[in-house]
């Protein structure tokens, strides 16, 4: 009986997530457990200002489909890299929303997952001035329990 069935990895490609992400293939790896990488694009406002400027409806579009195919090379790189490891499964999830935590912690419920693993702050803390609010809300919410790598 393994101690880990599915391990969830959040990744938003900053050195501390690269740290999460080899410390949740080692993981799996140890336990025979299955990776679901998971990366939160966030949405743009729809009156989304840059600078001074005021971008159209098809800017906005055309910013929102960027993040969401940089998200998605983020986690396609987290399973590639854990199947060149030898993790027997690993599966890339891009979740549109701004409720990181959230969509962290039921993307953890839907696919089944025993363990979340992520970093103490991510790539946005320091502009958000809320260092680690994401993480500590996941620590707060999840039902299963969550390593977090400093």
């Amino acid at each position: 009986m393994s101690m880990y069935k599915r391990i969830l990895v959040a990744t938003d490609g900053s050195s501390l997530s690269d740290k999460a992400v080899a410390t949740a293939i080692d993981l799996a790896l140890l336990t025979g457990a299955e990776l679901v990488s998971v990366n939160v694009a966030h949405l743009q406002p729809h009156g989304y200002f840059e600078g001074s400027m005021v971008l159209t409806q098809r800017e906005i579009e055309a910013s929102q489909e960027q993040a969401e195919h940089a998200a998605q090379r983020l986690v396609d790189a987290v399973r590639t890299s854990a199947v060149a490891k030898g993790v027997r499964s690993a599966q890339a999830i891009v979740m549109k929303s701004n409720q990181v935590a959230e969509a962290i912690i039921s993307t953890a419920k839907n696919q089944q997952c025993d363990l979340i693993v992520m970093a103490s702050h991510g790539r946005r803390s320091l502009a958000r001035l809320l260092m680690g609010s994401e993480t500590l809300h996941v620590l707060t919410h999840s039902h299963i329990p969550v390593l977090v790598l400093r």
